[in-house]
């Protein structure tokens, strides 16, 4: 049995229920552009949303961070990676809930006595100013050692190695407790015993949870005994193909892409289209790092393709998605090849211009900057091109641009107190939940206008924002409408709307739901029973509402703009008039 197979056998047998991951693309969580940890998905449940699941949860969820990605190549980083872990919510009131004791227990059991690795030691959070150190850790720690009859050595540390969270700009958080196996963390605890505000405040959570994670490549690493993942039985195939592929680079290289072209693979498969914002440039990044070693070789784009090809038929089996998105992917990748390869030779044009001018064989770092943001380059990039520059005067000019940047993101997400916000909903009082509850129910009947003015086409439901004063829905479209393609979908709505429909509202199990033929994402994880919302016998969706009683109510719509969200992605945007 594999560790993923033990990890979800173990804590099935202690009451969790499995959940699937979800997307790299949070739903309905403005406050990252990717998924970083297998909690974002449930945040809603640490804030006293019911869990359809119960208060018990195990999941493998599939993660990207970027913030160490210049550091990817040495013994631990990745971007891309897979989190093991299990979950606890609406302590202490919550049926089978549980906190400190039970989690640090199965942590201990998982890790020591079904992996059979040895801690070398345990860490508590000590306090500070703000946070009291937590005794009730380590009393448990203390107890369950002498119950094993092992010793444990119990470290305590600060803020900044054992306080968790918030991901994101504010949310749940808590002290941490962590497991060291040969002096590297590898199993995270922490107790969701707060809620941060955007100012930092912490306020205590009046039902609180436990969320525990461990990457699965860290420990995989550590249960065969090797010293990094690439040397690990999952990797030690593709890592060979690489090397043979292309001789004669630093070990740290063939890290790099086999970890880059793995975090591409995942990101295409969820929507990402390489860009010059957000997701995209998140994307972009890796990609273009791996063509710098690849665009000088003749069979670049091949030795691409067979790598990977060999990675995504050691995912396609628990992420099939790896598979039906291969078209795509090859696709974006030839496509931003050319678009680097262009980007590249002007970008370096310009600098040897520059160097010309020069009595020293480097670029100042603003002028690596202004090549960086000009022609995409990034400092991986250069380096991998034999472009030297002063880079703490480039970080210095970075942080300036993050700056003005970060600000912007704060005034376009800046929070206030909210009435309603589930994710796709958002009202700060009972005027905008009225307003919302309007556009909420006109989704529904674009949804099904779309559906009726393109018979043909695969349409599918990829999410939706809406707040009062506007609704944002996502579709499966190839091209853009026709501008009387959109005035059509437009009256088509409205003549649902005047047509006074009746919205019914039925309560069924999953099963049979979906044997009516009602809408639903099929990305979504749904609870079961769920609830069917019927417009007449024009609409009828899986939906947690809430929905106006009459369609007559919404008054009139009018869609405003249409937009790319990514390839074969598209989003219209429409307002109550």
């Amino acid at each position: 049995m594999n560790i993923i197979d033990q990890f979800i056998s173990y804590f099935e047998s202690n009451h969790h229920t499995n959940i699937s991951s979800s997307s790299l693309l949070p739903e309905g969580d403005t406050s990252v552009l990717l998924t970083t940890a297998g909690m974002q998905q449930l945040k809603p449940y640490y804030l006293g949303k019911p869990s359809p699941y119960g208060n018990r949860v195990v999941s493998v969820q599939k993660c990207v961070r970027v913030d160490d990605i210049e550091e990817v190549g040495d013994n631990t980083h990745n971007t891309f990676f897979e989190m093991l872990g299990n979950f606890s919510f609406q302590y202490p009131d919550g049926e089978g809930s549980y906190f400190k004791q039970e989690a640090i227990r199965y942590g201990y059991e998982f890790i020591a006595e079904i992996l059979g690795l040895s801690i070398d030691y345990v860490t508590i959070f000590a306090g500070d100013e703000t946070s009291p150190r937590d005794t009730e850790s380590y009393s448990i720690w203390k107890q369950l050692a002498q119950e094993k009859g092992v010793e444990l050595e119990i470290r305590e540390y600060g803020r900044e190695d054992n306080f968790w969270g918030p991901t994101g700009s504010e949310g749940p958080c808590g002290p941490t407790t962590e497991i060291y196996v040969n002096d590297v963390e590898i199993w995270n605890i922490v107790f969701n015993q707060f809620y941060a505000s955007p100012t930092g405040e912490l306020n205590r959570l009046e039902s609180q949870g436990v969320d525990t994670g461990g990457g699965f490549e860290r420990i995989l690493t550590h249960c065969e005994g090797v010293e990094t993942v690439y040397d690990t039985s999952l990797f030690r195939s593709t890592m060979s193909l690489i090397r043979e592929s292309i001789p004669g680079k630093d070990e740290a290289v063939y890290r790099m892409i086999l970890d880059h072209t793995r975090a591409s693979l995942f990101l295409i498969a969820d929507g990402v289209v390489p860009s010059n914002k957000e997701q995209g440039y998140i994307l972009r990044r890796p990609i273009r790092k791996v063509l710098s070693v690849l665009h000088k070789n003749e069979s670049g784009m091949e030795i691409l393709s067979d790598i990977s090809d060999s990675l995504r038929q050691l995912y396609s089996q628990r992420y099939p998605e790896l598979q039906t998105s291969a078209t795509i992917y090859k696709s974006l990748i030839a496509e931003e090849y050319g678009l680097f390869s262009d980007a590249l030779k002007r970008g370096m044009k310009h600098a040897n211009k520059i160097l010309r001018k020069k009595r020293v064989p480097h670029i100042s770092g603003e002028e690596a900057f202004l090549l960086s943001s000009t022609y995409g380059l990034s400092p991986e990039v250069m380096r991998l091109n034999g472009l030297a520059f002063d880079e703490n005067e480039f970080e210095q000019k970075k942080d300036t641009h993050k700056e003005i940047s970060r600000a912007g993101v704060q005034k376009k997400f800046g929070g206030h107190g909210l009435l309603l916000d589930n994710g796709e909903m958002k009202a700060a009082n009972e005027e905008e939940l009225v307003s919302a509850t309007k556009l909420h129910s006109a989704t529904h009947l674009l949804n099904t206008a779309l559906r009726t003015v393109f018979p043909e086409a695969i349409i599918e439901q990829k999410g939706s924002d809406i707040t009062a004063d506007r609704l944002r829905f996502d579709f499966s479209f190839e091209r853009k409408l026709t501008s009387e393609e959109f005035q059509q979908v437009q009256e088509l709505v409205n003549q649902y709307i005047d047509n006074a429909l009746e919205v019914q509202i039925r309560e069924l199990s999953l099963a049979e739901a979906q044997k009516t033929g009602a809408l639903y994402m099929s990305n979504r994880n749904y609870p079961d029973p769920v609830t069917v919302y019927s417009f007449g016998d024009v609409s009828q969706e899986l939906c947690g509402g809430p929905h106006v009683k009459n369609t007559r109510e919404i008054g009139h719509i009018r869609l405003k703009k249409q937009e790319a969200v990514s390839r074969g992605v598209r989003r219209i945007r429409a307002i109550l008039e």
